[in-house]
């Protein structure tokens, strides 16, 4: 995992709110834009962003791409940062 993709993903407020939505359900690029007040290929540009960052996964389905969540990353986020907290303590 690239923890620097994945926290300059994460940076952005516009990625996150993405992120929420995507937590409730599956949703095509179009739906997700439906929600937002920025142009259609910038909500394009930020999910290739979350993709690249291995947060979101994509689908197609006839002609419609449906972007998921990808908890297993969130899952390893918070496995990494125990580990570097339980590694200060595990020579006691």
């Amino acid at each position: 995992m690239n923890f620097d993709k994945t926290f300059k993903a994460l940076a952005d407020g516009n990625r996150r709110k993405i992120l929420i939505l995507l937590k409730e359900k599956d949703l095509t690029a179009g739906e997700i834009a439906e929600r937002f007040s920025i142009s259609k290929p910038s909500i394009s540009h930020h999910l290739k962003i979350l993709k690249n960052a291995d947060l979101v996964d994509d689908r197609r389905e006839g002609q419609q791409i449906y972007y998921s969540l990808k908890m297993t990353v969130f899952q390893e986020i918070m496995n990494g940062f125990l580990n570097i907290f339980e590694g200060e303590d595990s020579d006691e």
